[in-house]
């Protein structure tokens, strides 16, 4: 079983990938492969909408980044997205990541007919976190449901997600050793769910 963690923030050693990093410490206690992956290390092109991929079933109009992380994520049996709080949604690094995940799906008929996902019934699994400096939820705004439904729609079983609210300066979640269990714990229960 292989799981991979994927971090939306821009800024290297933060709270996110501290986050990050004790989810996978987690999983991996359970015995499974686990690899981080940070979006700022790749260079992703935003989607265009040209629909090529619609027929490619890859993604044609750009060869950048993705096509590195294309075959990582249809190899693990889990995956972990998380980032941080932008103006109450995910980061511009984790929605061209997203959106660039659209060559997944599969269109039958005119548009907007039904669809169904290269992942539909191979059982896949998701976590998502997100971090944020406030301490009240409404202020997360819409990151967690911002990766979430899409890997849903994809055809992924989000089973948990991690909302850590209350952090800011840099590193700041690794000084709760509360939270780090707490993430621990998370990734344990994720990666058991994988067996």
């Amino acid at each position: 079983m292989k799981v991979i963690g994927i971090t939306g923030s821009p800024r290297a050693g933060g709270n996110t990938d501290t986050l990050l990093k004790a989810l996978l410490e987690g999983a991996a206690s359970e015995g499974v492969e686990t690899e981080a992956v940070s979006l700022r290390d790749y260079t992703i092109a935003p989607c265009t909408g040209c629909e090529r991929c619609r027929k490619d079933l890859t993604c044609t109009r750009f060869y950048d980044g993705m096509h590195l992380l294309y075959p990582k994520i249809e190899e693990a049996d889990g995956i972990i997205l998380g980032s941080p709080t932008y103006n109450y949604n995910i980061t511009p690094e984790m929605k061209a990541f997203i959106d660039r995940l659209y060559p997944y799906y599969r269109f039958t008929g005119v548009r907007p007919g039904p669809y169904s996902s290269f992942f539909t019934s191979l059982g896949r699994k998701a976590l998502v976190f997100s971090v944020a400096e406030q301490t009240k939820p409404a202020e997360r705004g819409f990151v967690i449901e911002a990766m979430q439904r899409p890997l849903e729609a994809l055809g992924f079983e989000v089973t948990d997600t991690l909302p850590a609210e209350g952090y800011f300066e840099k590193r700041a979640i690794a000084g709760d050793s509360a939270v780090q269990e707490r993430a621990r714990e998370a990734g344990r229960r994720f990666a058991r769910g994988l067996i």
